[in-house]
């Protein structure tokens, strides 16, 4: 197995590389929606009084905040994140773990639900619309048996139950952030879909304030976009549900119950109930619960998940004996020695897990970027719409909405901002499954 440096990830004291009194603490954050989302967050927490540090990862939907002990407390951490518009609750690990499981598989349902009935609204839009433009006689068809006119009606209809249907997300979270000043990539989207869908609408209904010439419509537009990135979500939750699998297998090799001597006798309790110098009894073909020292018998156990040999290692009185670790043939007794968060198997899970939630220094340059992407999107759509408009070829209005809808549509940061957390996750997770640990 490859070496690792441990590191304190949880909610205690920091013994390392960093000030005693330092403590560190992770924070699970919901509604992050792209790199300009971790930005804004980790300004947040910086600004509260005594923290030292604090890293966000989009992909691990974590926040790592590094602060003085008795400066500040995880409520006050909390507050700092909703009051930058997110969601925030310091959790233990099982917890936390337990929580963003079942937060991904509903945001996966939901996702799943709200594609299907944008996919279906979307596609006769679409292929209406389009069609129309390539097919000659699709277009002589639709304008003799419903008039263009009623075709903008059934147009205005669908991509009325996309917007404001599984598009109401967008808005939900988009004009918060807005109001706030801190755009995200609900807003680009919120505002690229309304400047289409608001265009056509104007169109439809009142024509006569337009110019001659650019009575058009982009309700096909509107509703592909919403869909396309509903579709785009919908996949990256997929991937993060599957780079957490790596540590689900990890925590399965922990025992879910020890044997123990209390008051002379041999009692079953559960893992968590396990304290140092209790006797615990492992019988033949049992996991060793926790770590510790052989006081009585002798065995073979099976290292492999701590060492990759495959030969099990014969273990007499005196000898250390790892939790997770499989006694294969005879019955012993040892004394606890390290129980809960302290045995090796947890702190491998937890080294795991901080390596799939930690930074590389590209990602840091990818977050400075990102962070005022958005803005700068915004600000060069608007550039570009004015310079159309005044001198831009006749229709200029139409000229100037299009080519400023299509600024705020390709510039996506979320694969800048995604890739590389996502990444170190694959990457981590994978190497986990097959014995390897590298920070």
């Amino acid at each position: 197995m490859a070496s690792v440096e441990p590191f304190s990830v949880s909610s205690s004291k920091n013994a390392s590389s960093h000030n005693s009194s330092d403590t560190t603490l992770r924070v699970g954050v919901e509604g992050m929606s792209c790199a300009s989302c971790v930005g804004r967050i980790e300004k947040a927490l910086a600004a509260v009084p005594g923290v030292l540090e604090a890293r966000v990862n989009l992909a691990t939907e974590k926040a790592q905040v590094r602060y003085l002990g008795g400066a500040t407390d995880a409520k006050t951490l909390e507050r700092a994140v909703r009051d930058a518009g997110y969601t925030a609750h310091a959790t233990s690990d099982d917890e936390a773990g337990d929580r963003q499981a079942q937060a991904q598989a509903d945001e996966i349902s939901t996702l799943k639900r709200s594609i299907l009935f944008a996919g279906a609204a979307t596609l006769p839009t679409f292929v209406l619309e389009m069609g129309s433009h390539v097919f000659g006689g699709l277009h002589e068809w639709l304008m003799g048996s419903l008039g263009q006119q009623n075709l903008f009606y059934l147009f205005f209809v669908l991509a009325s139950l996309v917007q404001f249907g599984p598009g109401l997300r967008f808005y939900k979270k988009g004009w918060p952030a807005l109001m706030r000043g801190g755009l995200d990539m609900n807003s680009l989207v919120m505002l690229c879909t309304s400047a289409a869908y608001g265009y056509s609408l104007v169109a439809t209904f009142v024509p006569a304030v337009l110019p001659e010439g650019t009575v058009n419509v982009y309700y096909e537009a509107s509703a592909m976009i919403v869909t396309l990135i509903l579709i785009g979500r919908y996949m990256e939750a997929l991937s993060k549900g599957r780079t957490s699998e790596a540590i689900k297998r990890l925590m399965t090799l922990q025992a879910k119950t020890a044997r123990v001597i209390r008051e002379g006798e041999p009692v079953d309790i559960a893992l968590a109930d396990v304290q140092v110098d209790d006797i615990v009894q492992v019988r033949p073909g049992e996991k060793v619960p926790v770590d510790g020292e052989l006081t009585e018998g002798t065995s073979y156990v099976d290292e492999s998940m701590i060492t990759g040999e495959p030969v099990p290692v014969q273990k007499n009185a005196g000898a250390e004996v790892v939790g997770g670790t499989l006694n294969k043939t005879g019955s012993f007794s040892f004394r606890a020695t390290k129980v809960g968060g302290d045995t090796m198997l947890a702190q491998i899970i937890r080294m795991v897990e901080a390596a799939q939630g930690a930074k590389l220094p590209i990602q840091a340059l990818v977050d400075r970027v990102t962070g005022v992407f958005v803005p700068a999107v915004l600000a060069a759509a608007a550039l570009t719409f004015g310079i159309w408009l005044a001198f831009g070829p006749a229709p200029a209005l139409t000229f100037a909405l299009v080519n400023a809808v299509a600024v705020l549509i390709i510039a996506c940061p979320r694969a800048m901002g995604l890739a590389t957390p996502t990444s170190i996750m694959v990457g981590t997770g994978r190497a986990a499954e097959m014995g390897v640990l590298f920070r």
